[in-house]
């Protein structure tokens, strides 16, 4: 009672003598208030001051962010008419002060506080229509004035009760009060969207910007599809669209701009200043840095924040020291340290949600950025960049990026926090700190990422080759050559991997607050360590830890951030698109002129530039001088068709129009009916990637059709009728090309070797050594009797006969033979991988016109490509079983042991430290200091023993060793349908991204995670030891913890899993836009292409933001968790002041602190370590697939000399492509003796191909067996078999590296073999002009040589090898007649011991061979010379006659 009067005593007192603040009231006292005057004056005039001060920022802000307008709604009425209320109670009370005539500060709030609710009731207004649905600052101005209003309303509770009242005042602020509390309710509520927003049409709008503030700050949002997940996986349908402001279309563009902007300046000032480059990161800054500042407000105020803990903390320990204090302020500390936790927690993870955003859309960006600039570039620039180091640009680098964006603000936050840090530990322990901080900066490791990149690069480079000539490796049995080279490669990742895991060993941390301690209690025998000094020191020290160790990992992520590769691929040269003139008049001093609707022949020797002058055409070589004027559309067809994983029709249409009728005329004009018949479903059959289910000869003629398709006004043909059948081939010019074809009144020009059409030429041009020779008619250039009648007369006499027929290279290709292929595997040519495209996505299926379509019942049984699938539910135990094995189950147990011993010495070494801090001060100095420091120190030491990270991160090495081989070793086993059905993307994005997960992702992962689980059950430990009522509290917040993580995990991992499918489809698109992009070009097509990208990358990032904001979301959760650990642990610690000492009080509040971060870190590496462990799911994946018969088998092998004679015998052999297809060759029966020349010929899907197939065991014998010189084949290993056959392969394949290694990647050979061979190949003159003779370097697949050198090479590579039988698969389908009578009279004289199989597409090659098969339906009906196969006018003849022997 004699308090209370004495306050109410006081404060009559205060309010007379205008006194702001009195100590006596407010702190030394049981029962604290405020003054008056402090009352009538801060309180009122924070809130105020909050409004004021964010006005001008704030309405800047709305006014450049428009959203719309919103419609009134009853709950903007409410907010406006309280708004006004408070206004009208804030000047009732003016007036009343005016009547009253009162002090000066009753008149000054009421009039300030009145004018400040009218700017909050505009601001209401002004809010609503610039469409924003709730509002930060108003929730944030509500909240601050409601609680300095609860500060006064307890004050005037306190004066009524004992009746001293001024009851006017009294109502007003009471109704003011309840009117405060009614607008912060109201305000957590949102507005409905505004008028004519996205929102409104968009089928699944992203909830963000419709949630309330609340919501936002905590994420709450979230919520709904975080319970869907938990329910059932999730799915890409659940997933919400992207914010517009997240979208392609939105970010790309600016990026776009600001480059080009920076990119024209550069080029501008270069010349006058040497060394100056475009800056790429100014342009990043430019386009993302004003969101990106908000995030150093929020990281600004968080660091800040974070050391509020250390001082409460030292309050704390001071107030259980302090006998006397009242009890309240204990409690007045808790809360304290729980609000600033809170806070804390939710300013953090605004931050990183500002710095992932950003992150998604730099990737956005970049991935954008670099595919247009993919579409322009020279292609003499694509050389420097190959399509491995551009895909990894797109992959690696961009993600690199997105990963930055999240750590770069600690490039000042670090020092920052590091300072702040170090100033309150000196002024605790003055300069012993010094000696903790050198120990510090000695421990900072220095990272070497840099050489790790460079090999990648080349390994994933290296694979890419190899998935796309996998078909040769297959054949010449190269794959060990192939294996040894990627893990050289592989074995240079690896060092650099040892060797910045050596480095991290060294850094442990314990070291440094004990030669802190230890040179503190030594200098001075005065320095008493007390509990105060002891654990604010260690709480410090635990923050400082945090930015020492992320500086030199942020520094290394700079560093590997390659802005200079990005940067020199975005300068490589464009194509100027004014090098050619698409203008209606054709002028000029040209070389040649094309008149309008002509039709033009190229022809010349291979090599000559034939194709070259047709990209020249296009634009697409580096004009040097003179220009090139075309007149209208173009359309191209290539030498090499580029076909699209898409389904047939939409190959056709190409994003035209669709046109029913046109499209009929071309299928028909382009003899594509049979095929469309045989085909599963159609026309809406999808074609696999690089056309794998489709023959040459059908992707040719879908080149063409979507050729003639486009209508366009001049048609450059780059020998497409190299690719066809004699009679597919006549049919074509006829109907297409020829004078009488649908493409009649068009200009054409037509590359070509078959001498036969050239008459119906209107002009030819003649091409030598990249110029052109001789120009005119036929008869002109007869008349002339230069180059081109020699070349005529040359070949006149051979081909006289077929002068009435089709195209000279016949490939028999009209239709497939489809029954086999109910579903899904492709052997269809024995080497059709050609050196196209990498990765494939999903396709759609379209509707097509009725008569082409199939019945819908079969239209989805049918699909070729498996896309990459993502698997549903947890990551099974065996997962992680599997990766402790590749690590070797002794280490990983031994390094779990360590790390327990590791820990609890950290336990007993703090343990240790607080009875330390209690000893008795005697005489200014403590007793047992040395003992104490000694046992300290020795437990200090024991966990720094770098032991422990040393065996983790090797058996983390070891694991990567492990898994790599194994994928490498299941990869190169797999049989040939596995690559025909397996995209390409799906294998590389194992050998990349997953690779590299397992390599650097993982162990730090494993590392941490093990860290922060025994570090939390420490702290529990601790707290429980130091105040047992915990036991209460700790359980029940544990089984929170552990249900959030569960319902969290659940989600999170679909989601990562969603992502990581989504992201093939866009490397798939990618890779097929590199390789058709001269396609693309010519059509015109790019802003499709760009656009059909953007939607790939945004189907990814939809993937990706819920899996951020789902991060975030059970961030916030559990850091409350934790927050409430803080709270107990402190508040238990006030309650039982009296019994427990300062040093158990600061051992258990500064673990407390620490579980917040533990808790945090080990949710996250939790989640990440489930989310990560999927790639070793994915790797081994790979590894149970099927597998194709051993490669040697010791038993059985045969003799060095097999096959002596090379007699085949086949017996009553058969073949399937799969269990439950038809067979595809039945009941053969052939026996071929040592050094015969067999032809074999037949129509399309006859089973030429699938003879070979057999013979090389591609596809193992359905029935009956092969027997080469009396050994069954099917015995024997297949290394053994393929490495005595030799076949010249249809697609030559040449792999990067230098030429020696394509023809001899074993080194078995002298450079005198090499040499002959490449003399009867017709490539020494070639070869020795070169520079680098044999070890000229061959691009990726070959391109910096023509395809008939390419041609030539497997020449002499099946030269080199020598075999006894040797297999052509219509080898000389690329070369010009001159070059196929070299190859076949080079194989007459090599190969006349041997025992030859030519498939046939000429027959007048094979005229003079010993005998011929033909094939029909799989089986052999004809068998004879060709002589008495011609008299017996069967299949044999009528094929002759067609092709014009007869």
């Amino acid at each position: 009672m004699y308090n209370k009067i004495r306050c109410i005593d006081y404060s009559i007192r205060c309010t007379i003598c205008n006194k702001l603040q009195d100590w006596n009231l407010t702190w030394h006292t049981e029962n604290p208030d405020f003054t008056q005057c402090f009352q009538n004056t801060v309180l009122v005039w924070i809130p105020c001051i909050y409004l004021w001060a964010c006005f001008p920022v704030y309405f800047l802000y709305l006014r450049c962010h428009d959203r719309g307008y919103i419609q009134m709604s009853n709950l903007n009425k409410a907010k406006t008419a309280l708004g006004l209320i408070l206004w009208i109670v804030c000047w009732a009370d003016l007036f009343y002060s005016f009547w009253e005539r009162s002090q000066n500060f009753f008149l000054i709030s009421p009039t300030v506080l009145g004018i400040t609710m009218l700017l909050a009731t505009f601001l209401i207004q002004y809010e609503r229509m610039k469409g924003v649905q709730s509002s930060g600052v108003m929730t944030i101005f509500w909240l601050i004035s409601l609680l300095c209003a609860t500060v006064i309303f307890r004050s005037k509770i306190i004066l009524a009760l004992n009746m001293v009242m001024d009851a006017f005042r009294y109502v007003t602020f009471c109704t003011y009060f309840i009117l405060l509390l009614v607008q912060l309710i109201l305000c957590c509520f949102p507005e409905q969207p505004p008028l004519f927003s996205e929102t409104v049409n968009d089928p699944k709008p992203c909830p963000e910007f419709s949630a309330s503030f609340l919501s936002r700050i905590t994420f709450w949002w979230i919520t709904g599809l975080m319970i869907q997940g938990y329910r059932r996986p999730l799915e890409a349908k659940d997933l919400w669209s992207l914010n517009k402001e997240d979208t392609s279309e939105e970010i790309v563009p600016g990026l776009a701009r600001n480059w080009a902007k920076e990119w024209a300046e550069a080029l501008i000032i270069k010349p006058s200043q040497k060394n100056y480059e475009a800056s790429l990161f100014k342009v990043l800054y430019k386009t993302f840095g004003p969101y990106f500042l908000m995030s150093f407000l929020f990281k600004a105020a968080h660091d800040l924040l974070m050391f509020t803990g250390p001082e409460i903390l030292k309050l704390l320990i001071n107030f259980v020291n302090d006998k006397h204090a009242p009890n309240w302020q204990g409690y007045f500390y808790t809360g304290l340290l729980f609000v600033c936790a809170c806070l804390q927690t939710l300013i953090l993870h605004q931050y990183f949600h500002i710095c992932f955003v950003t992150g998604m859309r730099l990737k956005t960006a970049i991935v954008g950025v670099i595919y247009r600039k993919a579409l322009v570039i020279t292609n003499s620039a694509r050389k420097t960049s190959t399509v491995g180091e551009i895909v990894n640009l797109m992959s690696v680098d961009a993600q690199r990026f997105m990963d930055l964006a999240t750590y770069i603000n600690m490039i000042w936050s670090a020092p920052l926090q590091v300072i702040l840090a170090l100033y309150l530990l000196w002024r605790n322990l003055g300069p012993s700190v010094l000696a903790g901080v050198a120990v510090m900066i000695l421990l900072v490791p220095i990272n070497a990422v840099m050489a790790q990149m460079k090999s990648k690069d080349n390994r994933i480079k290296l694979m890419n080759e190899i998935l796309n000539g996998i078909k040769v490796l297959k054949l010449y049995a190269w794959e060990l050559a192939f294996r040894e080279k990627v893990l050289e490669i592989r074995q240079k990742e690896l060092k650099v991997l040892k060797k910045s895991a050596y480095l991290a060993a060294m850094a442990t941390f314990t070291w440094v607050a004990l030669s802190t301690f230890a040179v503190y209690v030594k200098i001075d025998k005065n320095n008493v360590l007390d509990a105060q000094k002891a654990f604010v020191s260690l709480a410090l020290f635990n923050i400082l830890r945090f930015p020492l160790n992320m500086l030199p990992m942020v520094i290394s992520s700079i560093a590997s951030v390659s802005l200079k590769r990005l940067r020199v691929f975005l300068s490589h040269e464009e194509l100027d698109p004014d090098s050619i003139i698409r203008r209606p008049t054709a002028d000029g001093d040209i070389n040649f002129t094309v008149p309008e609707g002509s039709l033009i022949a190229v022809v010349g020797q291979v090599g000559c530039g034939k194709s070259s002058l047709l990209s020249a055409l296009l634009g697409e070589m580096d004009k040097k001088e003179g220009h090139v004027v075309v007149k209208g559309s173009v359309a191209y067809v290539p030498q090499q068709a580029w076909v699209q994983n898409a389904t047939l029709k939409e190959n056709i249409i190409f994003g035209r129009e669709m046109n029913e009728s046109r499209y009929k005329r071309v299928i028909e004009a382009c003899a594509l009916l049979p095929d469309i018949e045989i085909l599963p479903t159609g026309d809406r059959t999808e074609i696999g990637e690089k056309g794998v289910n489709l023959s040459g000869g059908q992707k040719q003629r879908v080149s063409l059709a979507r050729a003639v398709y486009c209508n366009a006004d001049v048609y450059l043909f780059d020998d497409p009728l190299s690719a066809v059948d004699a009679h597919v081939g006549k049919h074509i010019f006829e109907k297409v090309i020829g004078p009488k074809g649908i493409l009649k009144n068009k200009t054409r020009v037509l590359v070509t070797h078959a001498v036969n059409y050239l008459p119906q030429m209107d002009t030819i041009l003649v091409m030598s050594d990249g110029e052109i020779s001789e120009m005119g008619s036929y008869q002109e250039l007869l008349k002339q009797d230069g180059a081109f009648a020699e070349f005529l007369r040359t070949y006149a006499n051979a081909e006289q006969s077929m002068e009435n027929s089709g195209n000279l290279f016949v490939k028999q290709t009209l239709g497939l033979y489809f029954p086999r292929l109910k579903i899904s595997i492709f052997n269809r040519q024995l080497s059709n991988s050609s050196t196209y495209s990498r990765e494939t996505g999903k396709s759609q299926h379209q509707s097509s016109t009725a008569e082409l379509q199939k019945p819908l019942a079969e239209k989805n049984s049918w699909k070729l490509t498996e896309a990459d699938t993502a698997k549903t539910g947890r990551v099974k135990a065996t997962v992680y079983w599997d990766y402790m094995k590749a690590i070797g189950l002794f280490i990983s147990f031994l390094s779990i042991f360590l790390f327990m011993c590791n820990h609890v010495a950290s336990l007993a070494s703090n343990y240790w430290l607080s009875l330390w801090t209690d000893d008795p001060v005697i005489n200014g100095t403590q007793q047992y200091t040395n003992v104490r420091l000694g046992v300290y120190g020795a437990l200090g030491i024991s966990q720094g023993l770098p032991g422990l990270p040393i065996v983790l991160l090797a058996g983390g090495i070891f694991a990567s060793r492990h898994l790599h081989l194994n994928l490498l070793h299941n990869v190169l086993r797999s049989p040939m349908s596995f690559f025909e059905r397996t995209p390409s993307g799906n294998l590389v994005n194992r050998f990349s991204k997953e690779i590299d997960t397992i390599d650097s992702t993982i162990p730090p992962i494993i590392k941490m995670f093990m860290g922060s689980t025994f570090n939390v059950i420490g702290a529990c430990i601790i707290i429980l030891l130091a105040t047992p009522i915990a036991a209460v509290i700790i359980p029940p917040l544990g089984l929170v913890y552990l249900f959030v993580q569960r319902f969290y995990v659940a989600t999170s991992r679909q989601l990562k899993r969603l992502e990581s499918v989504s992201r093939s489809p866009v490397y798939s698109h990618f890779n097929e836009t590199l390789l058709g992009v001269s396609v693309i070009r010519a059509f015109e097509e790019q802003k499709r292409f760009i656009k059909q990208n953007d939607m790939k990358v945004d189907e990814n990032q939809k993937a990706y933001y819920p899996s951020i904001v789902a991060n975030r979301w059970l961030a916030v959760r559990l850091e409350y968790v934790g927050n409430c650990i803080v709270l107990f642990a402190a508040l238990f610690a006030v309650i039982a002041r009296n019994k427990l000492s300062p040093g158990l009080v600061g051992l258990s509040v500064s673990y407390s602190l620490q579980v917040i971060l533990l808790l945090n870190k080990k949710i996250r590496m939790s989640s990440e370590l489930e989310t990560n462990i999927v790639a070793v799911e994915r790797v081994k994946e790979y590894a149970e697939m099927e597998k194709e018969a051993e490669w040697s088998i010791e038993q059985t092998a045969p003799a060095s000399t097999w096959p002596e004679e090379g007699k085949v015998e086949f017996r009553g052999y058969g073949l399937r492509y799969r269990e439950d297809l038809d067979l595809v060759l039945k009941n053969i029966n052939v026996t071929i003796n040592g050094g015969e020349k067999i032809g074999i010929v037949g129509r399309t899907g006859a089973g030429k191909s699938s003879l070979t197939l057999g013979l090389f065991r591609i596809n193992e014998a359905a029935e009956g067996e092969i027997i080469i010189d009396g050994i069954n084949i099917a015995k024997i290993g297949l290394h053994d078999l393929r490495f005595k056959i030799t076949i010249i392969p249809q697609d030559p394949i040449l792999f990067s590296g230098s030429l020696r290694m394509n023809l001899d990647p074993f080194d078995q050979h002298s450079d005198e073999d090499i040499w002959r061979s490449l003399e009867l190949a017709h490539l020494k003159n070639f070869v020795s002009a070169l520079p680098d003779k044999l070890n000229h370097e061959c691009a990726e697949g070959g391109e910096n040589l023509s395809v008939g050198q390419r041609q030539l090479v497997c020449l002499a590579r099946a030269l080199l090898r020598k075999s006894k039988i040797l297999v052509l698969d219509e080898a000389t389908a690329a070369v010009d007649l001159e070059t196929d009578n070299l190859i076949q009279s080079t194989i007459k004289s090599q190969f006349e011991e041997c025992t030859v199989l030519t498939i046939a597409h000429r027959l007048n090659t094979i005229m003079d061979y010993t005998r011929v098969l033909v094939l029909d339906r799989g089986e052999v009906v004809e068998c004879g010379s060709p002589d008495s196969l011609l008299q017996e006018k069967g299949i044999f003849y009528s094929m002759a006659k067609d092709s014009g022997l007869v």
